[in-house]
């Protein structure tokens, strides 16, 4: 699976991962000196968004947790965390949490406890 951008170049690659706009290659093995368009694992950022979402899901609401600075597995044990502090499923799609249920004012929460900081969207 690829994604590009709009005018640029590929962005995300299932065969690499994220992928550094500066030089083409998997942030992992970026070597370009432009560092700053990368963000570091685990930095706070105010740009996480939790918010409710049921479209395509036949009216069953989830709560999605996007734009966490984050690499696969560090995302995919928050989900665990958020997941039974919560008590409910859920799953990581695409640097996506996905939990099941109305959980956000107890998502923004849990991610402040963590150090994230986190807005609430939607009504």
């Amino acid at each position: 699976m690829r994604k590009r951008r709009g005018g640029g170049g590929l962005v995300y690659s299932t065969d690499r991962g994220r992928i550094c706009p500066g030089c083409r290659r998997s942030e992992a093995e970026c070597v370009c000196r432009d560092r700053s368009r990368q963000r570091a694992p685990g930095a706070a950022d105010a740009s996480v968004l939790v918010s409710r979402e049921t479209r395509g899901r036949k009216g069953a609401g989830v709560t999605l947790i996007s734009g966490l600075p984050l690499d696969d597995s560090a995302l995919a044990a928050l989900a665990k965390m958020l997941k039974s502090a919560c008590g409910v499923g859920g799953s990581v799609k695409a640097g996506v949490i996905e939990l099941q249920g109305e959980q956000r004012d107890r998502v923004v929460g849990l991610l402040e406890a963590e150090g994230i900081r986190a807005k609430r969207s939607g009504g």
